[in-house]
């Protein structure tokens, strides 16, 4: 036990909470759009784990990590089209419609898998940690903040980019007027339908590339499920962060936190079991979502929207 209070496996976990925080952030954010628009997407996971198989794809037969982003780019947008049809223009419960998003998602990157790939884990060469100059040489912090692959340092960034978009933006404050008040905002002559397609659209993009994180810039391989739920943990840190960007970095973080723990617990063999260890981050979120108050939820969130002829 001594062992885990040591400076270096302190420093250790918040370096690969850091990095483990990463997929959370891109669908954690992703979501945010969403939900702020008014819209529920529980196809998260399968759109990530879609997005995780076609970026190990590409770069595996291309070898090119940017075309790999972008493949998963892609097939999350077209997903995200998928669901805003079902959601939006035909009006479908959107809860049980992201639940069969997320199947098919999962179903199909497993079928993928094992017909293109025969179902063999291979790895690729992912994205490799980039060191920030002066930053990264300060003892124990350098390598637990400023040692990452570019990608973490890009889901960070994203969370200002994020913020100002959403309220200080003309776009941002449609998007969050037809959330909140979708007949208020189609009044002023906003299109609720075009701003919801918009965020889903764009929820789905941060989705499929979040899922390439796990495949090409965190465990460089693919297997099945290997996504393991973040995308369900992905909405509700919306929940947990009170709509706001800000919110989803420190969910992100505490989670990823909590999950490099208990690895590192396994690591260096603490006498507990496996299974409780790995149960730590889902005990968490349900736990937060007893206590977190949804006050602060866009009023027309999962509503599907029938303009009035009157």
């Amino acid at each position: 036990m001594d062992n885990l209070f040591s400076v270096a496996t302190i420093f250790g976990i918040l370096g690969m909470a850091v990095r483990l925080a990463m997929p959370y952030l891109y669908a954690g954010l992703g979501e945010l759009l969403d939900q702020c628009a008014g819209c529920f997407n529980l196809g998260t996971e399968g759109i990530m784990m879609m997005g995780a198989f076609t970026a190990f794809y590409v770069v595996y037969r291309t070898e090119n990590l940017l075309l790999g982003i972008l493949s998963a780019a892609v097939v999350g947008l077209l997903m995200g089209l998928i669901m805003s049809v079902i959601s939006v223009t035909l009006k479908a419960a959107q809860g049980i419609s992201g639940i069969g998003l997320s199947m098919f998602g999962v179903g199909l990157s497993s079928l993928l898998f094992k017909t293109l790939l025969d179902g063999t884990v291979l790895s690729v060469n992912g994205f490799r940690s980039v060191r920030i100059p002066v930053l990264g040489d300060i003892p124990y912090i350098g390598d637990a903040f400023f040692n990452h692959n570019p990608m973490v340092y890009v889901a960070y960034v994203l969370i200002p980019i994020c913020s100002i978009f959403l309220y200080k933006t003309t776009l941002g404050l449609k998007i969050r007027s037809v959330g909140q008040n979708p007949q208020a905002a189609d009044t002023l002559g906003v299109s609720v339908d075009k701003i919801r397609y918009l965020c889903i659209c764009l929820g789905s993009i941060m989705a499929g590339i979040a899922g390439s994180t796990f495949s090409i810039a965190n465990i460089n391989m693919f297997q099945e499920k290997m996504t393991n739920g973040t995308g369900y943990i992905a909405v509700a840190l919306v929940y947990f962060s009170g709509w706001k960007p800000k919110g989803v970095l420190f969910g992100a973080l505490l989670f990823s936190f909590v999950n490099a723990l208990q690895l590192r617990m396994q690591v260096l063999g603490i006498n507990i079991p496996s299974d409780i260890a790995m149960m730590m981050p889902y005990i968490l979120t349900i736990v937060t979502l007893i206590f977190v108050k949804s006050r602060d939820a866009p009023a027309a969130l999962a509503k599907p929207y029938e303009r009035s002829e009157n």
